[in-house]
């Protein structure tokens, strides 16, 4: 049997989940495979980049796209649960799960780039045809975006996943990443120490310590992080008389909390989740090239004949 692309897994892999037990990808995989009746020789085989396995990557792929439609969610890092919302789709008996299934839900829309809308339930099919509208050029820019933000979702997972020890290494390594923070060592006693007042540690800006940061860090899956939580650091910004800060979160803030910070006198900054693993993709942190595409053009002038 041929190597089934990543659409076909989903179907079998939420069906595996059905039981509503947690399930790990290292146990998950081997039994995809046997569901695909699959060989040593086809499990063996490599994406073009060489990096990876062609199976175990479709896999991931479906994995994260019933994840993003909210059909399981992640119990931790490598491990997956059913959702009501996928024991609800089952229970429609679907001959299987597409891109067109997945576009009926929010989530998935909003990760996969709104598109469509959810409204729109003609099939994978109907969509090919559309392609064409794109030049090349376009295709690789919008799978390139795409394999981003599959990249910056599991670095999130990752993240949340880890210990609060962990998080506070990331957010020392990213800083002094970035420029700031003096040498990593000053920022790693700046950081970890106990809590005084709202403020998880405090680094130099430059490498002289002309200024100083401040910062809280708040390891959270899923509370927003509301204008109370921003209003507390602030206070405590006010107590050691310091004119900036950053509050870092793997969840979000919400509207109110933005709206604070920005009318603020003082510069606190805030990170939340998407911001922090697109701070990590753009410097490389936790994250490495697997392969590169160059796009190259002819060079038209080099072509022209000199004119005597």
């Amino acid at each position: 049997m041929p190597i089934p692309d990543y659409q076909s897994i989903m179907l079998p892999l939420l069906r595996l989940a059905a039981d509503g037990e947690e399930h790990r990808t290292r146990d998950a995989i081997p039994q995809m495979a046997k569901e695909f009746q699959l060989t040593e020789g086809e499990l063996a085989e490599l994406t073009p980049s060489g990096q990876d396995y062609v199976f175990n990557n479709r896999y991931g792929w479906a994995r994260t796209y019933l994840k993003k439609a909210g059909l399981i969610h992640y119990t931790g890092w490598g491990r997956f649960q059913i959702t009501n919302a996928g024991r609800s789709l089952l229970d429609e008996q679907p001959e299987k799960i597409d891109l067109a299934i997945l576009k009926r839900y929010p989530e998935f829309l909003e990760f996969y780039g709104g598109a469509r809308s959810p409204e729109d339930q003609s099939s994978v099919a109907d969509i090919e045809p559309k392609l064409a509208d794109e030049t090349p050029e376009e295709l690789i820019a919008s799978a390139h975006a795409k394999l981003r933000k599959l990249v910056q979702s599991e670095l999130l997972e990752r993240i949340v996943s880890g210990s609060s020890k962990s998080f506070e290494r990331l957010v020392v390594t990213l800083l002094t990443t970035m420029g700031y923070g003096g040498s990593t060592a000053d920022a790693g006693k700046a950081l970890g120490r106990p809590h005084d007042g709202g403020i998880d540690g405090v680094i130099k800006e430059d490498k002289l310590g002309l200024d100083l940061i401040y910062i809280q860090a708040k390891k959270w899956r899923d509370t927003t992080v509301g204008s109370v939580e921003v209003q507390s650091f602030v206070g405590a910004l006010a107590g050691v008389k310091a004119r900036k800060g950053v509050f870092i979160t793997t969840s979000k803030f919400s509207r109110e909390a933005e709206t604070y910070a920005a009318a603020l006198e003082n510069k606190v900054i805030l990170i939340d989740g998407e911001r922090l693993t697109e701070l990590m993709f753009e410097y490389s942190l936790g994250v490495s090239t697997v392969h590169t595409y160059e796009v190259k053009r002819v060079e038209m002038d080099f072509f022209e004949e000199d004119e005597r």
